[in-house]
């Protein structure tokens, strides 16, 4: 899962800059191979499978999340988390490389983003509601998943206005609108899913037990000592619950027999659809994750003891951003979900004192090569819904803290209080009435079918129309020019 981080603006460069990496220093981090050494092969690929292990489930969630809630059949679902993994190789192997003004150059991951589940989950549901089948709502999906990218594309050009167009209060509210909203999702799964509605086993004892256990695996091995185990927290949670689940019976081993040998990538799979009242919630996450990608790569480069100021610095995250925009639009033509920078693999980086780009084509070609095995998303796709709910609970949940600590690293005056209010009371509940829009026309369903889409347009624009005070909410200023408390 994609961690959002602090950003602030560099009054030398006037782009964003990450702070406040309490464990990532320039100092601290023991580097072995810089970015532009060569490790061995032997140790090139340890590394680079600690990076896929450490970003895989981050991975294929997110289209294993939006096949099962959608209704896709098996072998379609694991033919897109297939094309995710597959995506993900060639995206990274880009974002390694540089073509020219694009991809920054940095040991840096490339994977599908959670942050773009809710809007997802919104427009495909409101597409099936339509009439539409899963198939058509993929088509529409990636459409605007295709044209929306290019707003980072842009975006790369002019990284320094991205602090006007969405600042802390902003990003955090979205963030956290991100979190809460898919939390509906997460104890849905640990419930059962959708399947244990229609079978009235829905929140059994059975399902609860084994999601809750994961929930509580997945939580005692996030709050341990060895950085190890809390990376692979998530991935350990699930093996564990698969087990238990296959001995209790709950694993469809069937779904492995019939897929074939090899999946080979197929552009265009599903076609491809447009409408711009989806385009509207996409066109306002992706300058979120603009962001989310200086971020990483800033930190990224402390790791590897690279520049975070100055000209080599600023090429680099443009050329990023503008590898980011477009390695989306790539993803979509390949049939899977927005693609964004693994902030993660950082830590990989500070563990092992490897900050080579050498080791990101390793990474690349294992993710490519796992996206040609469909014997690994079948693996996925078996595993029950409770087991996946009760690990992927702890993640949305975690998305959602990750917000409120963007929002408390400001000035909480009253103005960013009714921002933050207002957006989230909109947002959140379009989420628990989703009936509001039943009887609207189509446009107004897709534009306010998710929380992220209702809130983050509901912050942004009240964060332009509200004025701005000159000081805060909480003193004034007195007759001789000294500001008293109220």
């Amino acid at each position: 899962m994609t961690q959002r981080k602090q950003i602030n603006i560099s009054q030398e460069s006037g782009l964003p800059e990450a702070q406040g990496f309490p464990e990532i220093s320039a100092t601290g981090s023991e580097l072995i191979y810089g970015l532009y050494d060569r490790p061995p092969v032997v140790e090139s690929i340890f590394v680079a499978i600690q990076h896929v292990l450490a970003a895989f489930v981050g991975i294929v969630t997110p289209p294993l999340i939006i096949s099962n809630s959608i209704g896709l059949d098996p072998a379609n679902t694991s033919f897109i988390i297939s094309t995710s993994l597959f995506a993900s190789g060639i995206c990274t192997f880009i974002q390694c490389k540089t073509f020219g003004p694009i991809g920054s150059g940095l040991l840096s991951l490339q994977g599908t983003s959670f942050a773009f589940l809710g809007a997802i989950l919104g427009v495909a549901g409101t597409a099936i509601q339509a009439g539409r089948t899963p198939e058509q709502a993929l088509a529409l999906i990636f459409g605007v998943c295709f044209f929306g990218a290019f707003a980072n594309v842009i975006l790369s050009r002019f990284l320094h206005l991205l602090n006007k167009i969405v600042t802390p209060i902003v990003s955090g509210t979205l963030v956290m609108l991100i979190g809460l909203s898919l939390l509906k999702t997460g104890i849905t799964s640990m419930a059962g899913g959708t399947v244990a509605l229609q079978n009235n086993t829905f929140a059994n004892a059975q399902n609860l037990a084994l999601g809750g256990s994961v929930f509580l695996i997945v939580i005692v091995l996030t709050l341990a000592k060895n950085q190890y185990i809390r990376m692979g927290a998530i991935a350990i949670g699930l093996l564990a619950g698969y087990i238990v689940s296959a001995f209790m019976g709950m694993v469809n081993f069937n779904i492995l027999s019939n897929l074939p040998l090899i999946s080979v990538p197929v552009p265009f799979r599903y076609g491809m659809s447009f409408e711009f009242s989806a385009l509207i919630p996409f066109l306002i996450l992706y300058p979120l994750t603009a962001i989310e990608s200086v971020g990483d790569m800033t930190a990224t480069s402390v790791v590897s003891r690279e520049p975070i100021k100055g000209s080599v610095y600023i090429r680099r995250i443009k050329a990023g951003v503008l590898a980011d925009g477009l390695n989306s639009s790539l993803a979509a033509l390949l049939n899977t979900f927005p693609i964004t920078t693994f902030s993660q693999n950082t830590g990989v980086i500070q563990m092992t004192g490897v900050g080579s780009c050498y080791v990101g084509f390793f990474v690349a070609g294992i993710l490519a090569l796992l996206g040609l095995l469909p014997i690994v998303s079948g693996a996925f796709q078996s595993i029950p819904q409770p087991v996946l709910g009760g690990a992927t609970t702890v993640m949305f949940g975690s998305i959602a803290v990750a917000g409120v600590k963007i929002i408390a690293s400001e000035n909480l005056d009253r103005r960013a209080t009714i921002i933050i209010a207002v957006s989230l009371a909109l947002g959140l509940g379009v989420v628990f009435v989703p009936e509001l829009f039943t009887n609207q026309p189509p446009i107004i369903k897709n534009m306010f079918a998710s929380a992220t889409s209702t809130g983050g347009l509901t912050a942004i624009l009240l964060s332009w129309l509200l004025p701005q005070n000159p000081t805060s909410a909480d003193t004034v200023v007195s007759e001789d020019g000294e500001i008293a408390d109220i």
